[in-house]
Parts: C-alpha cells; structure tokens; sequence
C-alpha cells in the first residue's frame, strides 16, 4: 500500500473509534471514505452495532455488501456522526469537498450531524483555499448559462466528463469544476455562485467539522475545530428545550 493510502487508512481507523454503540452515522464519499466503511463493517461483525446513513449510491452499495444497515434520510430523525473525507482544507477548518461528485449529499448529511469528523492523509491541509478545483453542482437545464455567469466572475468553469462522457451526479445533476483567480477569497466566491439560478450546491463546507483527523508519515494527528460554524445539535436541543421550560414558567 502506497504511504498516501496508510495515512488515509490510519485516519479513518481513528475516526471509526468515535463510533458508539445505537449511534445512527453519516458514510462519506471517496477513497478515505472507503477506507472509514470497511473498518466500520469490521467493528458491526465484532458486535458494535450500529446503522448509518450514506452520501451516495456508492458508499450505500459498499455498506450493505458489509452488512451495515443503511437507512433514508426520511427513515430516522438524527445523524449522531458523520465521518468523510476532504479534497483541501485550510487553517480555519474551511474545506474544498465534491472531488467524488456526491457533495450534495454530503451536505445535507454534515448539515444534519450532530458531529462531523473530516479524515485525510497529509497533503489535504493547505494554507490557502483554490488548488483543488471547486465543484458545484449544476441543473442540467441551463448548465452551459451557469458556466457563463462563473466565467464573467473572473473564474473558470468546465463540465465534469469521466470516460469521455458527461459525469452526472447520483441525483441527475453535472458537476462544474471551478477555478477562480489566486487572489479570490473562495468562500465568498462560492456564496455568489450559489445565488446563480440552476446551482444547486457548492463545495465549500466552511468550518462545519467537529474535528479533522490526519493520517502522517508518524502516526495520526487530530484537531478540533474552537470555532465550529454551528453547535453541537445536542446543545442546540437542550438550549431550545430550555427556553420551552422558561416559557411555560
């Protein structure tokens, strides 16, 4: 195994000891994803039992043919955990994700998380945002007008293709891949994209994670994040279960 796969593979076995026993867990996208579903059936057939919730019909696929349940976002009202990989990230927990396609999917479950832990090998964490390039998923209808509005931005969009074809996402949609100029603040960029009619999504998931878990050359580090965009959801329960009970006094 290549040293990259180790420090992936080592991320995400650190990961998988976040997961408890009745937790409902989010099953990310992508090669250290795939890494983090595999010790995750290797602890469900050692008696850890646990269901989760996939961002794609890949990761769904892999879970099942490992014995994990799986289950619709309408089939249970909580995520406890969601646990997936990154394509960049920078010091203030901003992450690039969508190198996989499923960066809608894996929004709407980090959004629904009580805790998100992002894993990575060593080379994800960059000073600056925009080597990666952006993906943003587009309509069909209209993807080309778009790809238009990010070019008069100053960026540079292409449609995805993956075998000589145009890739579509599991929802049915395209993937644009954007590249803004060097000194463009990428999370503001992807907030103006996002207001572009026929964008769905962008790939910026800016300091939503819990933690990042970074698989070295000497061994696992792991950070957590002092300034999350959102709490805790647990928090958040108990702070509006508060404020009933203040109300009803």
């Amino acid at each position: 195994m290549e040293n990259k796969e180790k420090q992936k593979k080592a991320a995400a076995i650190a990961a998988a000891s976040y997961i408890q026993d009745q937790m409902t867990i989010g099953l990310g996208t992508g090669s250290t994803a795939l890494f983090l579903i595999h010790e995750a059936g290797s602890m469900l057939r050692e008696g850890r039992r646990f269901q989760a919730v996939a961002t794609s019909e890949a990761a769904e696929a892999l879970a099942v043919s490992l014995g994990i349940p799986v289950l619709r976002p309408e089939e249970t009202e909580r995520v406890d955990l969601a646990i997936d990989g990154v394509d960049e990230i920078d010091g203030s927990f901003c992450a690039v994700k969508g190198g996989g396609g499923a960066l809608l999917r894996e929004k709407i479950v980090a959004q629904k998380a009580e805790q998100v832990i992002w894993i990575m090998d060593e080379s994800k964490p960059v000073k600056r945002l925009g080597t990666f390039p952006l993906p943003v998923e587009v309509l069909p209808f209209g993807a080309e007008w778009a790809a238009e509005t990010i070019r008069a931005m100053g960026g540079k969009a292409v449609c995805r293709m993956k075998d000589g074809r145009t890739f579509f996402t599991d929802n049915g949609n395209m993937i644009l891949d954007v590249v803004m100029k060097e000194d463009t603040d990428l999370r503001e960029a992807a907030k103006e994209i996002r207001q572009i009619p026929g964008v769905l999504e962008t790939g910026i998931f800016d300091r939503i994670c819990s933690r990042i878990i970074i698989g070295t050359g000497n061994g696992v580090r792991e950070l957590v994040n002092p300034n999350p965009v959102k709490k805790n959801r647990k928090v958040e329960r108990e702070e509006a279960d508060g404020k009933k009970q203040e109300c009803r006094e």
